[in-house]
């Protein structure tokens, strides 16, 4: 399966959801060679980019291996994101995304985010802007509505489509609900029945039999992978975690933390690798003692020890 961003082909259908302080470099990297069809960055705050801070712009370090690679931004002035999108296509992404969807309060209260939900005509020049500005493909990321008195997709969506968006991701939540309640994937699938462009369907999908049953279920052309992604890269592949060999998992878990060490140094890497190694382990009770060593590992050969420890001596690991 596959779909076209203007004339960029997009091969595959499952595809890693650009989180906050999770999908960095690393594990776009491991989500991509596991199979999802591109990668997105973490958001990144178009003044950031503007004051040419260093912490922002490192957000949009990536590895070729992660191609197509998607910048995703956010923010509320359209010419201060017009002028932060010529200066990021310097940096060579595949294409801009405009984040319509982040619920985080200090973001959308701002009126960026979801904020943009409320202005849709605002939300519709910016992206006609985007278009002008730069020669790349543009996105946006939306939700269904600020909240249920609100649901405005459907103006959105067109508003957008006029403006010259080449897709559209859809959360299937309000602002509102954040990441509470359940993604409503019945408006997702009504969405993709009257969109020109194509529409990625986002929201609770914890598995791949879940992601087939969607894609099916709403016609949508992708779906994005988020929290149920974290720890389960397997998810964008054909092999089920629960079903991998302690190789297996060790195997792919080290890769990661060999990239974190290259991406971050070692002992920094290993420190902010611990929230997926949580993720990666929490299914397997009986690794729980490993588990709890391996959190407070402050090394790259340090973990490799104590996982080689496990799988070729099966020397039990005591508290």
């Amino acid at each position: 399966m596959g779909f076209w961003i203007r004339e960029k082909y997009i091969e595959g259908s499952r595809i890693l959801s650009p989180m906050a302080g999770v999908s960095d470099s690393p594990h776009r990297r491991i989500t991509r060679n596991m199979g999802s069809a591109f990668s997105f960055t973490e958001f990144v705050s178009v003044e950031g980019i503007l004051m040419g801070k260093v912490k922002t712009l490192d957000l949009f370090r990536f590895h070729e291996s992660e191609r197509p690679i998607w910048f995703q931004i956010f923010g509320n002035n359209p010419e201060k994101i017009w002028t932060a999108c010529k200066l990021i296509e310097e940096l060579n992404p595949d294409v801009i995304d405009l984040n319509m969807g982040c619920s985080v309060a200090k973001v959308a209260h701002k009126g960026s985010g979801a904020g943009l939900l409320k202005d849709p005509l605002k939300a519709g020049k910016i992206i006609e802007g985007m278009r002008k500005s730069v020669s790349l493909p543009i996105t946006a990321k939306i939700r269904l509505g600020w909240d249920h008195s609100s649901l405005n997709y459907r103006e959105v969506v067109h508003i957008l489509e006029e403006s010259g968006v080449d897709a559209i991701s859809v959360h299937g939540r309000t602002k509102k609900m954040g990441y509470s309640g359940r993604a409503d994937w019945e408006k997702i699938a009504e969405i993709k029945s009257f969109a020109k462009v194509p529409i990625l369907g986002n929201g609770d999908i914890s598995s791949g039999e879940e992601a087939d049953f969607r894609l099916k279920e709403s016609g949508v052309d992708a779906v994005l992978i988020g929290r149920g992604a974290i720890g389960n890269p397997w998810i964008f592949g054909t092999k089920k975690k629960s079903d991998l060999s302690d190789q297996e998992r060790f195997s792919v878990i080290l890769e990661h933390l060999k990239l974190m060490k290259e991406f971050y140094g070692d002992e920094y890497g290993a420190i902010l690798f611990r929230k997926h190694l949580n993720k990666y382990l929490m299914d397997r009770e009986d690794l729980n003692p490993l588990r709890e060593k391996l959190i407070r590992s402050s090394s790259y050969t340090e973990s490799v020890n104590l996982m080689s420890s496990y799988l070729y001596e099966r020397t039990p690991i005591v508290k």
